[in-house]
């Protein structure tokens, strides 16, 4: 579900965004205390969870622990232009993209593909996957991931690492940071490129340097998804 904020030029092709005005401020410290104070509000349906770097916004319906399949639900909105950050996979889970107005293109294995209301687009596990905004109008998605815990705290780590400041002016953590986050989430989320036995060797090398200069893969100020009572 991660996205960046893109541009689209006269030519129709896609590119990113003017960042002038998402109002990002870099935080005056490298990442948050990671002994911090843990943010224990309880997670509800009707949450509005956004990264204010990027733009992203996306209203939780169904938190994964409310159902039987441990299915996390949300209401994207994708800006004019708005794509994920780059073609991915999920190892171990499913996602199911319904427009809910306008039209949403889907990248699945090199198939481009448009989707409209009243259809879905499933992406199974393993499958190479890319999706945009080609539009000229924002628009609205249905979004169902299951199993959804793990990836829903993926998301509370990185649009809380964007607020706090502790992000790029395109959304992207330090480079120490993200070694972390990708080792810790690499069961949820893989990037095609570089190729997969390059990542795992290069922030393999850099974890432990992260890890010494304080960073953590996680932080109690960012896991309400694990640290929250639950009804």
């Amino acid at each position: 579900m991660t996205i960046r904020q893109t541009s689209v030029t006269a030519s129709g092709s896609i590119g990113r965004a003017n960042n002038k005005s998402s109002g990002y401020m870099p935080a005056k410290t490298k990442h948050p205390d990671p002994d911090g104070p843990a943010d224990r509000r309880r997670i509800t349906a009707g949450e509005i969870w956004e990264n204010p770097v990027t733009g992203e916004c996306a209203k939780l319906l169904e938190a994964p622990w409310e159902n039987r399949e441990g299915r996390a639900v949300a209401e994207l909105s994708a800006l004019v232009g708005a794509r994920v950050v780059g073609e991915h996979m999920h190892p171990s889970i499913t996602e199911r993209f319904t427009p809910l107005e306008g039209e949403l293109t889907v990248k699945l294995n090199g198939q481009t593909s448009i989707v409209r209301p009243g259809e879905t687009a499933v992406v199974s596990p393993g499958v190479w996957h890319d999706w945009w905004n080609a539009t000229n109008q924002n628009i609205r998605v249905r979004v169902e991931i299951t199993p959804g815990e793990r990836f829903v705290q993926l998301i509370e780590t990185l649009f809380g690492l964007a607020r706090l400041g502790y992000t790029d002016s395109k959304g992207m953590p330090h480079p120490l940071q993200l070694a972390l986050v990708a080792r810790e989430f690499s069961d949820i989320m893989v990037f095609r490129t570089p190729p997969l036995w390059l990542q795992r060797m290069i922030f393999g090398a850099m974890a432990p340097i992260a890890r010494w200069r304080g960073y953590r893969a996680t932080y109690p100020q960012l896991s309400r998804t694990t640290l929250a009572p639950r009804a």
